[in-house]
């Protein structure tokens, strides 16, 4: 399987996401190439993934770098401030420079929290992400979204930092425990439903092989992902058209989901699928869709194995934690709402009864 390489263009910045099999040797070539001066580098892994860490480890050593490792719990809990501090005082320990590499290798945890402190230390530093997961591989190491948690809602606390390349190594997701792998597919069902019909389509026809993780098949369903991910980063890579806000459909309602259980309920994926399936219901109950819509969406994700409405939570926290949304303008909330497979809008002023509405049914549902 020979690598294929997307070019991710941010702005005035451009880097290179390589999805290949397992060459690790290619990724301390590709570290030194973007980052020629560079002496060290801290590898942040989530200790689940040590065993690739350690191949990070070696690969940049082979190429000049000296190297700290710092191990991370799992978790969506260790994306937080005092997580970064401690992360913080690696890098002061280590005297680290503004040439110094951040390396991130785990799960959009991992990148999110590595890419915070990369962000944020010495005003910037660069930094290398290595997905371990579905998830991570198809959205959060793409693009520069970085961020920490905080008790008052998730992303709450971060920056637009890109990375200097992404490094994708598919063999990495034969040992994915199973809920997390299914959990990724719903970031890529996402991309069919806003920008993709065909997509969806594909996925739709191709679910044993997506499930058994066949190779050639996933290689397929990750590299196009990235392609839709790289169009929409380039369109607005920091959000100030609007644009860039599409990439959140299902996101209000899952990261209320995920705040209200304290990231101890859902995989964000799996928030993710309950979420979308509400905007949809929503965008039915607003007459911007059919239901066959929403229904499509439903059956996709019941194939993979993913939730398709909230748990019971009390309704009444989980719009005041959707008021803190990035979305909300002037204390309205607002939505990413599809008009079809394959497109999708960002919608002011949806009503807060029909949000309500909406919750409640599909919480109550038989």
């Amino acid at each position: 399987m020979s690598p294929i390489t997307l070019t991710v263009v941010a702005g005035e910045l451009t880097y290179p996401v390589v999805i290949h099999e397992a060459d690790w040797k290619g990724l301390g070539t590709l570290a030194r190439e973007r980052c020629p001066h560079s002496q060290q580098a801290l590898v942040i892994c989530d200790v689940s993934v040590s065993n690739y860490a350690e191949q990070v480890r070696c690969c940049l050593e082979a190429h000049g770098f000296r190297i700290q490792v710092a191990h991370v719990p799992s978790g969506e809990t260790s994306k937080s401030l005092a997580m970064a501090s401690r992360l913080y005082d690696e890098l002061v320990e280590m005297n680290a420079d503004r040439l110094t590499l951040v390396a991130a290798v785990g799960g959009g945890v991992i990148g999110d929290l590595a890419g915070f402190v990369a962000a944020t230390f010495h005003r910037g530093l660069p930094w290398l992400m290595v997905p371990t997961t579905l998830l991570a591989m198809v959205d959060s190491s793409v693009g520069g979204k970085v961020a920490v948690n905080h008790p008052r809602g998730k992303n709450l606390i971060g920056a637009f930092h890109q990375p200097i390349a992404v490094w994708i190594a598919l063999r990495t997701l034969e040992t994915l425990p199973e809920r997390e792998y299914r959990s990724g597919l719903a970031e890529v069902v996402k991309y069919g439903v806003i920008l993709d019909a065909e997509f969806f389509a594909y996925l739709e026809s191709h679910i044993e092989p997506i499930l058994t993780r066949n190779p050639k098949i996933l290689e397929q369903v990750i590299t196009r992902s990235c392609q839709l991910k790289a169009q929409v980063v380039r369109e607005d890579p920091k959000e100030l058209t609007g644009h860039r806000a599409i990439l959140n459909y299902g996101h209000t309602f899952a990261h209320a989901f995920e705040t209200v259980s304290n990231y101890r309920g859902w995989l964000h994926g799996e928030a993710v699928a309950a979420g979308m399936i509400c905007a949809s219901r929503l965008a039915e109950k607003l007459g911007r869709i059919p239901p066959e819509v929403t229904e499509r969406q439903v059956r996709l994700l019941k194939a993979f194995g993913l939730p398709t409405r909230p748990r019971r939570w009390p309704v009444d926290k989980l719009i005041a934690l959707m008021r803190h949304d990035k979305k909300v303008r002037a204390g309205k909330l607002r939505f990413i709402l599809p008009r079809r497979i394959g497109l999708v809008e960002l919608v002011s002023d949806v009503p807060e009864a029909l949000v309500i509405q909406t919750l409640e049914e599909l919480m109550f549902e038989e």
